[in-house]
């Protein structure tokens, strides 16, 4: 019989362990990579009172070295013909589960990246990856501590993305927009 020493053995199944993390991430940042590009269209947002207003709206989604990056803008115009423009940008890291991401939207006094508190009225974002829908949530603690939670969903497409989003505040919707994205 071989007697293989300890440190050998330690060392195989350190190097399975490394070799498994690696394939796992592989795998996950493979899944993400599928969505990377540029998007851009228009939509009529629709609010609960059945109102719209035109928007455009586009979207980036690149790797970054150890995850990847949403960036995001969307132009409202207004009657009197003004515009007003919102732009996002949020970091995702791998979560260690299967197609969840957690935004890294902050470093902490250690250098690491960390979630921002919804309990100070900023978002709590986080993302997953299911079959080929990317979804984007960020969740908010209202000032008399109810919620809203938005959710953006981009599904692949030919030639882009289908985006569907919506905002509910306490279990209501308060818009929703369903538009195609055109890739860059």
């Amino acid at each position: 019989m071989i007697r293989i020493p300890d440190t050998m053995a330690r060392w195989a199944l350190w190097v399975i362990f490394a070799g498994t993390l690696i394939c796992s991430a592989t795998i996950a940042q493979a899944d993400i990579t599928r969505f990377f590009g540029s998007y851009v269209g228009s939509a009529e947002v629709v609010s609960a009172d059945g109102s719209t207003k035109p928007r455009d709206m586009s979207v980036e989604i690149k790797g970054v070295d150890d995850g990847f990056m949403v960036n995001w803008t969307s132009t409202t115009y207004r009657a009197d013909g003004s515009a007003k423009v919102k732009s996002y940008t949020v970091g995702f890291a791998f979560s260690g589960r299967e197609g969840v991401y957690a935004a890294a939207m902050r470093r902490n006094v250690f250098g690491h990246d960390v979630q921002l508190d919804p309990m100070r009225g900023e978002p709590y974002v986080w993302s997953r990856v299911e079959g080929d829908t990317f979804s984007l949530y960020s969740m908010y603690v209202t000032e008399d501590g109810g919620y809203e939670i938005q959710q953006f969903d981009r599904t692949l497409a030919a030639g882009g993305l289908n985006l569907d989003f919506q905002t509910v505040r306490d279990g209501q919707i308060l818009r929703t927009v369903s538009t195609f994205l055109e890739k860059k």
